[in-house]
């Protein structure tokens, strides 16, 4: 079972918001700290700054391996937010401010992330296109095609939403783009170590990870920029000549190295661990859905390490009261402080007071059966405590559907930007 150590009752499903650093990771940073290890300044020229040189190029090989792509693309950031926003604005600024478009697509359900960078857009006067998902929470390559215009510079989409787990076929959708001048951005934090990624063959030419997705340290990420051909954009930040100039700063050897040993031990995985984690949702999946009343949101078959269900005929903030000590998550870790219902779930047209009771679990590597059964165990017993005071509950039993108990959100129609 997936403990805390030191307390039995505490039980972590919430890999999409955090992993804990692997072991390996730990040791392969703690060898870059002191004295003795690989500590130097990778711009200095003499043996300290060359050996951190080197260990930040082999690093970016194993980014480069697993994501499909060639390792003189890799920047270095501090984490996927960094590198989407340096993709989106960097993008956007740098086609604008060149006269070459003025038009950017992405869709309602992306990460705050990009979201907030392309309101920023608006602000210095791009225009930007929001796609409204389909129920199962993707868009489609139709979708893509009817939005794209002759002035579109850029388009941003996730590969795997980190609320619902829904995946996007960015295969397809970069196939879709090889006849268009626009630039496509993929956010791949919730994709990489759960499903392949060919980012060179994908016609992908920008693609943002974060090391504490996949069980490396919290503070470091990359962003992929396609070289051949070259890919430009503004900087975020300037001073300095680091990593030509795109993204400046004293690079972190520990950090890196942490995020390419993660990387590395990710890829090895591949092979078994998606198909472990894929069945584990399942079994998670048919059990909650045993307890009557639940909305499974997403699709059937999306990414297997995410799943998120809204719990019909209970109070949601009560059910998350109830289920302290319980690492789940009532939406992304990154808004869940906001008390408005998730913008991911608005978009699929979930009605609010669902989508208030709804949960993500997310798994991870040290997920088990026993740790998926004990979890349904303690939700279980929490909805059957709040379902015995809700006037909903017995209307369901009485034969009302969720549809019928809750008024759906009507999905905004057309590809027009919503407000957030």
């Amino acid at each position: 079972m997936t403990t805390v150590p030191g307390d039995a009752e505490l039980l972590y499903l919430d890999y999409a918001a955090t992993t804990p650093v692997a072991p390996e990771v730990a040791a392969r940073m703690a060898a870059c700290l002191q004295i003795d290890g690989v500590f130097g300044n990778p711009s200095s020229r003499h043996r300290w700054g060359v050996d951190a040189a080197h260990l930040i190029d082999a690093a970016a090989g194993q980014v480069g391996a697993l994501i499909g792509a060639p390792a003189d693309g890799v920047v270095w950031t501090s984490g996927a937010t960094e590198s989407d926003n340096l993709a989106v604005l960097g993008v956007g600024r740098f086609a604008r401010e060149r006269g070459r478009g003025n038009h950017v697509i992405s869709a309602r359900t992306e990460h705050a992330a990009v979201l907030g960078a392309l309101e920023q857009l608006e602000r210095e006067g791009m225009e930007v296109t929001l796609l409204p998902p389909g129920p199962d929470g993707a868009v489609t390559v139709e979708q893509v095609g009817e939005a794209l215009r002759d002035d579109t510079v850029l388009l941003s989409l996730m590969h795997v939403n980190n609320e619902t787990g829904a995946v996007n076929d960015i295969a397809a959708i970069g196939e879709r783009l090889r006849q268009h001048p626009a630039r496509f951005h993929v956010d791949a934090a919730q994709s990489a170590g759960r499903l392949p990624l060919c980012a060179d063959a994908w016609g992908i030419d920008l693609l943002a990870l974060s090391g504490h997705k996949i069980y490396g340290p919290k503070g470091v990420g990359a962003l992929w920029v396609r070289r051949r051909p070259r890919v430009r954009l503004s900087p975020l930040f300037h001073g300095g000549g680091q990593q030509d100039g795109v993204r400046p700063g004293t690079l972190a050897p520990h950090l890196i190295a942490g995020m390419g040993e993660a990387c590395a031990l990710t890829m090895a995985d591949m092979e078994h661990e998606p198909a472990r984690l894929r069945g584990l949702r399942d079994h998670l999946r048919e059990q909650l859905v045993d307890l009557g009343a639940v909305q499974v949101n997403g699709q059937a078959n999306g990414s297997p390490h995410v799943l998120n269900v809204s719990i019909g005929c209970v109070n949601g903030d009560a059910l998350q009261a109830d289920l302290d000590g319980l690492g789940i998550s009532a939406g992304s870790a990154c808004s869940s402080s906001d008390q408005a219902a998730s913008h991911v779930l608005r978009a699929m047209g979930v009605p609010d007071a669902l989508a208030h009771s709804t949960l993500r679990f997310s798994l991870g590597r040290w997920s088990t059966r026993e740790s998926v059964d004990a979890a349904v165990a303690r939700v279980g017993a929490s909805i059957q405590r709040l379902r015995a005071l809700s006037p909903a509950w017995p209307r369901y039993r009485d034969g009302q559907s969720l549809d019928a108990l809750y008024r759906r959100n009507p999905q905004p129609a057309g590809a027009s930007k919503e407000s957030r």
